[in-house]
């Protein structure tokens, strides 16, 4: 269901001049859940605020209205990626080299799956990470999951 909403709703999203950065969904019997982390597609711009959110949030309940992708009773949430933000695409780990991150990989790489550290550089197909003086070469493809850790 996460990936067929990404793909109904990026478009409009983007349109905005967002960048639908992550979206969760979360289904509990009758009801779910649909949170949206957005940010603004251009570098320079100010973060998100709470009109922003608004105007996304009712851009996208009419796509999702049109739609119906979801049965029964849901809510919609939008609201920025905040601090620890998700790191879904080679983009986002471009924007933040030098920073700390935490990654969880799919299978186990040298015995882990998990590695906290700075974010060295990225490639075409993976990224770097050091952890506690050593390089991990993380392909992108492996990442199950991935976000910001600050301090």
């Amino acid at each position: 269901m996460r990936d067929a909403l990404m793909r109904l709703l990026e478009p409009p999203v983007e349109a905005m001049g967002f960048e639908l950065v992550e979206l969760e969904f979360a289904s509990a019997g009758r009801s779910a859940v649909v949170r949206l982390f957005i940010e603004r597609t251009a570098q320079d711009a100010p973060g998100i605020t709470v009109e922003d959110c608004a105007r996304v949030s009712r851009a996208v309940s009419e796509v999702m209205e049109a739609a119906d992708p979801i049965k029964g009773h849901y809510s919609l949430e939008v609201s920025s990626p905040g601090f620890d933000r998700v790191l879904r695409k080679k983009e986002h780990f471009e924007r933040f080299v030098g920073e700390r991150v935490q990654v969880e990989l799919k299978l186990p790489l040298d015995g882990r799956r998990r590695f906290a550290g700075v974010l060295q550089a990225v490639s075409a197909d993976d990224i770097t990470v050091e952890v506690d003086g050593r390089e991990y070469r993380l392909a992108l493809e492996r990442i199950q999951k991935a976000r910001l850790k600050p301090l």
